[in-house]
């Protein structure tokens, strides 16, 4: 059990929550995967040359060979249960921002540029008024990823979708692609001691967590049009803030002349994300800012544990860069220059490890989890020695 403070400023005792309580456990999906991954895999034998993929299944894209020199790069993505937030505060003017936003972000982490995506939408019920605003927001994502949308599919599936709202239950995927030539494939596979890693401001939650979130503010019996005093709004619209789509920001640095070393989408995992490149290499984060509200607010609520939260929030940090040292100044003032907040962070620490370590927290991360160091004062001496 844990305490929060109400709006009030009295003392609520609150059982502490878990993503795995809410319905979520990282750890166990990611046990279940072995077979189905077994049986997708099987299929890279299925084609050689063109059409063969380059990389392994796990990172945020994938790549497959057109030619000699030009890969494409593809991912698939969905908005997640973001979507009964939707249903509930019937607002759909950021869903498609958000499916553009998990797919075009991850295609950008392999160095390619993001070309168009076609969507999947399945509906408990073809309602014009709700498509019709589903539809525009997806042309505001395509427009600030600049990119198309060719095609796509509606599916009515009543009998498969039971939502937050009768007749209102809808799924939103899409699967995006963009080109990258061979020799430029960015996937973290050579960084060096000392190397910096840049944060990228996120807007919010994202698309990520929402399971965890909706069931805090469940417990807490809060409504999503409570006006949350530390959020500026009410607690729904904080959670509806489309995912920042970060193909301006690359393009920005690219311009700069930035040598891109990794390219890390912060999605579900949170900053366990950086451990999926291809170094096993450590990265020691000791320069976070401060979480955003809606994060404190969360936390609060529900007697969150710090390592619950970062293992399953972005934290206020959606994106993150690798360069050298030398580049990253020109980095920050890049995206500064865009008007886009961004921090230098940490760095990387050729270690072996794979850990994300965040000395400031207390926290060590290593798979999914993030657990609290024995004696984090000395573990922030070794960081502060590491990063002198």
């Amino acid at each position: 059990m844990g305490q929060r403070k109400s709006a009030s400023g009295k003392q609520d005792r609150v059982r502490a929550t878990t993503y795995a309580a809410a319905g979520v456990d990282a750890v166990k999906a990611e046990d279940s995967l072995a077979g189905l991954i077994k049986w997708v895999k099987k299929s890279e034998s299925l084609r050689e040359g063109a059409g063969a993929p380059v990389m392994d299944i796990g990172y945020f894209a994938n790549v497959i060979r057109l030619t000699d020199t030009l890969g494409l790069a593809i991912s698939t993505d969905g908005v997640g249960t973001k979507i009964l937030v939707a249903q509930q505060m019937d607002r759909y003017d950021g869903v498609g921002i958000d499916c553009i936003a998990m797919n075009v972000n991850d295609i950008l982490c392999v160095g390619a540029e993001p070309l168009a995506m076609v969507d999947y939408l399945a509906v408990e019920e073809a309602d014009a008024g709700m498509l019709s605003r589903i539809g525009e927001s997806l042309y505001r994502g395509a427009r600030q990823a600049r990119i198309v949308i060719p095609g796509g599919e509606l599916a009515q599936v009543r009998e498969m979708l039971h939502g937050s709202v009768e007749g209102r239950a809808f799924d939103l995927v899409g699967t995006a692609v963009g080109t990258v030539e061979l020799d430029r494939i960015i996937s973290g596979d050579h960084l060096a001691d000392g190397d910096v890693v840049i944060g990228i401001a996120a807007s919010g939650l994202h698309s990520n967590g929402f399971t965890l979130a909706r069931r805090v503010i469940e417990q807490a019996g809060w409504s999503l049009d409570r006006h949350v005093d530390e959020l500026g709004c009410p607690v729904g619209e904080a959670l509806l803030e489309p995912t920042v789509i970060y193909v301006p920001h690359v393009n920005a640095l690219r311009g700069a002349g930035v040598r891109l070393k990794a390219l890390i989408h912060v999605t579900g995992d949170g900053l366990l994300n950086l451990a999926r490149v291809k170094s096993s290499a450590s990265f020691v984060l000791d320069c976070l800012p401060e979480p955003l509200p809606v994060f404190q607010v969360i936390q609060n609520l529900g007697g969150v544990e710090e390592g619950e939260m970062y293992a399953t929030f972005n934290m206020g940090i959606g994106f993150c860069v690798v360069c050298p040292e030398e580049d990253s100044a020109a980095c920050v003032d890049a995206l500064g220059l865009g008007g886009w907040d961004a921090w230098r962070i940490g760095r990387v620490v050729a270690d072996g490890g794979r850990e994300v370590r965040l000395p400031s927290r207390g926290l060590v991360g290593k798979g999914k989890t993030f657990r609290p160091v024995r004696n984090p004062d000395q573990r922030i001496q070794d960081a502060r020695r590491i990063n002198r």
